[in-house]
């Protein structure tokens, strides 16, 4: 698919940042810190950094409800909303999980050299090894019943030098330091925690992070709690928009960049604005040539394999199609964007409707990120009978669903374009069997969809009795080109469990980046991932507590896994199972 038909998301509008952006004589005296101390971290063994990962689980645990109560009021969430169990599920536990992993491997570092696969490690026919990271712990089998997810490594890797890819900075404290700039994100409050813990912990790299403007408000609440690394000189905080992202993109000393946001701010940065920018793209010349990754969204397609669903499965899969779509306001990279399904499968018209009658049911939330309602309207003039749902007042924006777009019509906006907001499409593919149909939805979702971030399968438990069908989900799952694959389970939730990696499939040209490249989280540290996969049961029980209806629960179950990963004891279960089942 060439460059030109593969369009990608918008250019996002400027915000104004709640804090004054930092000057350029303080940005210059946070770089000139950070490259006096980048070679005393290097330096730093696994076992003295375990006492410094003990100081952040203690200080983000103490900052922990600060920091859920800024971001529900920021995003326009009542106090007493079951929203807010959303901040604590996808702002706060990820970042506090992450450390406790973090440790964990830090402790096996200093004993055997690398962290410790937790499950099998196997060799497919093909000759590509998968190792299985999830469930880390017993306490993961508890809370995640059924869950398990495995990290397929890039080919080349052999289960015998596996364990070599792992932890390689741990391996070699002969390398030179580096400062890293980390351009924030504005969604989710947990990725910017997650990217400096990444680059200091798993790259060996001093972290400049400069703060989203949508979620400055965050940046003093890092520093806070983040002060072990500030105080050490391995850490600064910086604030601004694009003038200061531009100033430090292209500062000498600056070593490498990250950046979770827009592939066209991706594209700013490499290769320049207007004309001339776009002549260096077309040229493969970039402007910037020092080591930038970056996260850059994604249309994210669900699959639905046909199969012999009963009405409670056709809701529970709507519940659980819809959350993909309306958590955190529909502003997610990993958000649904487009369903697939079978046009022979006889409960297509059923699921919609489920669908529909699950979206009319959840409640709108405020679209505070910036050009949300600018987006939809793109989408709705693109398709005049898209449904909306809910009565917007203020600051809020219907849940927008695109029902039978054409598959030919490749161009059209919902394959090509990230909505970024609470709109999603559907579309049906011509097949004369279910296993034709899981193979052109493969290539449908790999050739016509933009982006290679994460992918979910859906598939009922009849269905994988039919070796044909439980061999061509195999096959989907081997030839999907996406950094995450979800099959029964919402694959943007391996950004939160931290064993996974997080980012695009590997291999994207810098002039067509598409979503991206690198990963991140990852905390078991291959080298060499390739794509991370999450399998489930087709219906968890009890319900996760991410699903949109049981919001009321995560309310209650997330504020004490966070204290969980704390302090991890058994005598914590019960009362987090409890909550679990009757919130």
């Amino acid at each position: 698919m060439s460059i030109e038909t593969r369009h990608g998301s918008f250019q996002f509008p400027s915000a104004t940042g709640s804090i004054v952006p930092s000057t350029q004589d303080e940005m210059d005296a946070a770089i000139l810190t950070l490259q006096k101390q980048k070679q005393a971290w290097v330096q730093i063994s696994a076992s003295d950094r375990i006492a410094i990962v003990d100081t952040l689980i203690r200080d983000f645990a103490a900052i922990a409800p600060r920091w859920v109560e800024a971001s529900v009021q920021a995003k326009g969430i009542q106090p007493d909303s079951p929203n807010v169990g959303e901040e604590w599920a996808a702002g706060a536990w990820p970042v506090i999980k992450q450390l406790r992993q973090l440790r964990q491997a830090l402790i096996e570092i200093a004993a055997n050299g690398q962290p410790t696969i937790p499950g099998p490690v196997t060799t497919r026919p093909d000759g590509q090894v998968v190792a299985q990271v999830f469930p880390q712990s017993t306490y993961d089998k508890i809370f995640f019943g059924g869950l398990t997810a495995e990290i397929w490594m890039e080919p080349g890797v052999t289960k015998e030098t596996l364990a070599s890819t792992q932890a390689t900075i741990y391996k070699d404290k002969q390398h030179e330091g580096k400062v890293a700039l980390v351009l924030g994100a504005g969604n989710v409050a947990s990725i910017g925690p997650l990217d400096i813990i990444y680059k200091l912990f798993m790259e060996d790299q001093v972290v400049l992070y400069k703060t989203n403007p949508v979620n400055a408000y965050l940046g003093p609440l890092i520093q806070e709690c983040f002060h072990s690394l500030i105080d050490s000189g391995y850490l600064r905080i910086v604030y601004g928009g694009a003038a200061e992202g531009a100033y430090l993109c292209n500062h000498a000393d600056i070593d490498e960049i990250h950046i979770t946001g827009s592939d066209k701010t991706f594209d700013a940065i490499v290769f320049g604005t207007g004309t001339e920018g776009a002549q260096r793209k077309a040229a493969k010349t970039p402007l910037l040539t020092k080591r930038i990754t970056g996260e850059l969204g994604n249309v994210s397609p669900v699959i639905v394999v046909p199969g012999p669903w009963s009405q409670s499965d056709l809701a529970y899969q709507a519940t659980h199609i819809v959350t993909m779509l309306t958590n955190n306001s529909g502003f997610n990279c990993n958000a649904t964007r487009v369903v697939i399904q079978h046009a022979g499968w006889s409960q297509r018209g059923d699921l919609l409707r489920e669908v529909r009658n699950t979206l009319s049911k959840v409640p709108l939330r405020d679209a505070y990120y910036p050009g949300a309602h600018e987006r939809q309207k793109a989408f709705v003039e693109a398709h005049p009978d898209a449904e909306e749902f809910g009565t917007p007042q203020g600051k809020e924006l219907a849940w927008t669903f695109i029902t039978d777009i054409d598959s030919q019509k490749t161009d059209d906006i919902c394959f090509t374009t990230e909505a970024f907001c609470g709109l999603f499409g559907e579309t049906a593919l011509e097949a004369s069997s279910v296993v034709e149909y899981i193979d052109r939805a493969v290539e449908f979702a790999n050739e016509d969809v933009w982006g290679t971030l994460n992918a979910t399968i859906l598939v009922h438990p009849e269905s994988l009795k039919d070796p044909q069908i439980a061999q061509a989900v195999e096959r989907a799952i081997a030839n999907l080109r996406y950094g995450s694959i979800g099959v029964n389970y919402w694959a943007g939730i391996s950004f939160g469990i931290g064993t996974t990696t997080w980012g695009a499939f590997p291999g994207h040209p810098i002039e067509n980046i598409e979503s991206g490249n690198g990963v991140v989280h990852n905390s078991l540290m291959f080298a060499h991932p390739q794509k991370s996969v999450l399998r489930a049961p087709f219906r968890g029980t009890p319900t996760p507590t991410w699903f949109a209806s049981e919001y009321g629960k995560a309310s209650k179950v997330f504020p004490k896994l966070v204290k969980f990963e704390a302090a991890p004891s058994p005598f914590k279960v019960p009362g987090l199972m409890f909550s679990a089942l009757f919130g």
